[in-house]
């Protein structure tokens, strides 16, 4: 079997681009979760308001790249407030279920055939990204990298964005969370009826968690486009979401680093899962009679699923995490 190759592959999927876009939506994830104690089931929706707010804003509607940027950004903003409004004065279990149907609805409406004009249906859209492109300082044609791990021109300057883009959220999220405005946010995860006695007014800060936290998601819907080249809808299902929860569990929720390392933990464990059954199987070390290469993905799936329940029973606050941070008040 060729270790080199699959853990050189396992590295380069947790750093590359599946591993920014994660890491950009866990953080966002993070501030609703996290340090809010929102329940928020739809991340997946904000992160395609950025995506297709950039993608139809240039290849259907011929706007400027930077202007689509905003664009996406401000539809992240109206999605928080319209889902925060009739939801954040109830209990945590309704923005639950809001967000979900609403990340659902949004996943249909992109795909119908009625808008396929529009938002290029189950195809999805491309031919958006040829300004940002135009800026890339590396030469085409060449691999840039690092210790065998190797990436093209496009992509080292996608990466090189992200990754900037994960430092700066980071540092946002530390300087927020250290400031007054973050100790009345923790304080509200806790128990937001003391918060609510003491004069603050919970519902306006849940509300700017929601949208900051949705803003973050949406840069990370940015990264993706750019990244894949292509927006296509059924990359923004729940199962996304999800997956944003295991990565953020698995680093520690209300962390700084935290969504982080678990986005980059997590796919490089789907890679190295992938990539080592795949080597199995080539060299006869598992018999085809008991799985086939196209059983592999969903092999992976339940390797990890089955590593990160292990995780929840021995070490529930995941690697950095606190075990306070994940009991949630959820009056």
């Amino acid at each position: 079997m060729d270790w080199g190759r699959i853990f050189s592959n396992a590295i380069e999927s947790g750093l590359g681009i599946d591993g920014v876009y994660f890491a950009l939506a866990a953080i966002g994830l993070n501030i609703h979760f996290g340090y809010a104690g929102l329940l928020n089931f739809g991340q997946s929706a904000f992160m395609a308001m950025g995506a297709y707010g950039l993608a139809v804003s240039v290849a259907t509607y011929g706007l400027n790249f930077w202007l689509a940027l905003a664009i996406g950004l401000g539809l992240s903003v109206v999605l928080a407030i319209l889902l925060g409004i009739p939801t954040l004065r109830l209990r945590a279990d309704y923005l639950a279920i809001v967000t979900i149907a609403a990340a659902e609805i949004i996943r249909l409406i992109v795909r119908s055939v009625a808008l396929e004009d529009k938002f290029g249906g189950t195809d999805g859209l491309q031919q958006y990204s040829a300004e940002f492109f135009d800026l890339n300082p590396y030469t085409e044609g060449k691999q840039y990298g690092l210790l065998g791990i190797e990436f093209s021109a496009r992509d080292t300057w996608v990466l090189t964005v992200g990754w900037a883009l994960v430092m700066i959220c980071c540092l946002l999220v530390w300087l927020l969370m250290r400031s007054p405005w973050g100790r009345v946010l923790k304080a509200i995860r806790e128990d937001e009826d003391a918060v609510r006695s003491l004069g603050k007014n919970v519902y306006a800060y849940k509300m700017q968690a929601l949208v900051l936290g949705g803003v973050i998601g949406a840069l990370g819907g940015f990264i993706a486009a750019l990244g894949q080249g292509s927006v296509a809808p059924d990359l923004y299902g729940s199962e996304t979401t999800f997956f944003l929860y295991t990565a953020l569990i698995l680093g520690g929720a209300a962390r700084v680093f935290g969504p982080v390392v678990g986005a980059v933990i997590f796919w490089s464990l789907l890679s190295f899962t992938d990539n080592f059954l795949r080597e199995a199987i080539a060299n006869d070390h598992i018999s085809e009679s008991i799985m086939n290469p196209n059983q592999v993905g969903q092999v992976r799936f339940m390797l990890v699923g089955l590593g990160l329940v292990l995780m929840l029973c021995f070490r529930p606050q995941g690697i950095f995490g606190d075990r306070k941070e994940i009991a949630l008040d959820a009056r």
